[in-house]
């Protein structure tokens, strides 16, 4: 064989492995089983109402979604914003279906009642819910300048009274246990001395 054909051959080769991936729905690079995203960071509606449906219950199957973690996702997306959506309004859509687990059909169906009745784009909703990355247990809120003030301000020993600053010592760090009872003192002197171990240094 010369070199043209066999070169011809691992190329035919080459595409075929390809579209064999393209139609797994899998493009090159997405590789492990990982989603593929667009090239606004979405992720396939499909695929992340998959995770989202599997999102704290290990038992699921990712064909059906409940009203719990269907809010999950809708905060995560900031669908669910307290003001123009809250929770209340997402149950109220939810059980029109009339079932504990919903799937994808019946949720397009929820959505689409949901973004109508409250005068929301369907598509924008639909946006924010692809886009808003794989299912996370914190949102990393900013910590704000007020909480922190306050925080600081609770924590200043420096401004304890009472039975309270007896609990820490002069550069505010805490004594333990000494700092909570009264420990007995077996030196032989009386409760408050100020001048103990000093009386061999003056004779």
């Amino acid at each position: 064989m010369s070199a043209e054909p066999a070169q011809e051959a691992v190329e035919q080769v080459s595409q075929g492995v390809k579209d064999v991936k393209l139609e797994n729905g899998s493009a090159p690079g997405a590789a492990n089983g990982t989603p593929t995203k667009t090239d606004d960071n979405a992720i396939p509606f499909k695929d992340i109402f998959k995770m989202f449906s599997k999102f704290g219950d290990s038992k699921s199957d990712g064909k059906q979604i409940t009203l719990s973690q269907s809010d999950k996702w809708m905060k995560q997306a900031k669908v669910i914003d307290g003001k123009k959506i809250t929770t209340t309004d997402t149950a109220i859509y939810f059980k029109k279906l009339k079932s504990v687990k919903v799937g994808i059909e019946d949720y397009q169906k929820f959505l689409d009642d949901l973004a109508k009745n409250k005068k929301v784009d369907i598509e924008e909703i639909k946006k924010k819910l692809t886009t808003c990355g794989q299912p996370g247990v914190s949102t990393h809120l900013p910590k704000s300048p007020a909480a922190a003030a306050a925080v600081d301000r609770l924590t200043d020993t420096t401004k304890y009274t009472g039975s309270h600053k007896q609990r820490f010592d002069d550069t505010g760090k805490g004594k333990g246990i000494a700092g909570r009872k009264d420990l007995v003192d077996g030196s032989g002197y009386v409760t408050g001395y100020q001048h103990k171990d000093t009386y061999g240094k003056g004779h």
